[in-house]
């Protein structure tokens, strides 16, 4: 099977040839498209330079979010399976193999990556964070019936025919709630795998703040219970 990989970028300068040299080696056979989401840091006049035959780049002519940029991601892979990757160092592409494995034995049509529930190491960093993320997480297993420990993770690896069948509304981090509440309606099996994660601080790049905490309450709400 074939490896579609999303990689959502905004203002990536500092990390983006590293993350693109991680996941390039990765020993599976894959394809990687880059949507740039109009970054203003000199990412978008970068990204040319890493144009190959597997490696596919899109920009988007203003900034729309991260859910924007994986719409436009999922509408040009052509793999089997899917995946996100963030464009910052905080996941580590060698995970791949353990993450699409459920997918690969039959047993799973998507699999989330769990900060929470692993034997692998974790940077310490936020408290409020990790709260507001269980708070969300709880809140959307409610709602979905699902019981998932880490619902905002950013890797989620999706059979791709999975992902055809839903349609993303939200533009920016709202994406995450939205895409758990439409697979809880989908007759598919959803598995959790334990990740590493080198988290980053606001110093080093981190972008997602409580607005966003906001909006995922909105659309918990939202994709649950008003649709």
């Amino acid at each position: 099977m074939k490896l579609s990989i999303v990689i959502p970028v905004y203002n990536e300068i500092s990390t983006i040839a590293t993350i693109l040299g991680c996941v390039r080696s990765v020993d599976i056979e894959k394809e990687i498209i880059l949507v740039d989401d109009f970054s203003s840091d000199g990412t978008r006049q970068l990204l040319p330079s890493f144009a190959d035959d597997s490696t596919k780049i899109f920009f988007h002519d203003r900034n729309l979010g991260k859910g924007a940029a994986l719409k436009t991601g999922f509408s040009k892979a052509t793999g089997d399976i899917v995946i996100i990757q963030d464009a910052d160092l905080e996941y580590d592409p060698q995970q791949y193999p353990k993450l699409i494995q459920p997918i690969l034995d039959g047993k799973a049509d998507v699999v989330y990556g769990s900060r929470f529930v692993t034997g692998d190491y974790r940077r310490v960093l936020y408290f409020w964070h990790m709260l507001g993320n269980k708070f969300l997480t709880l809140l959307s297993n409610m709602l979905t019936n699902l019981n998932l420990t880490d619902m905002e993770t950013c890797y989620k690896v999706f059979k791709k025919e999975v992902l055809d069948k839903i349609t993303i509304e939200e533009y920016r981090f709202g994406f995450e709630p939205e895409i758990t509440a439409k697979i809880s309606k989908l007759d598919i099996k959803i598995y959790e795998v334990g990740i590493s994660y080198s988290g980053r601080g606001y110093k080093e790049g981190k972008k997602i703040g409580w607005k966003d905490g906001v909006s995922a309450l909105r659309c918990i709400i939202k994709y649950n219970l008003l649709r």
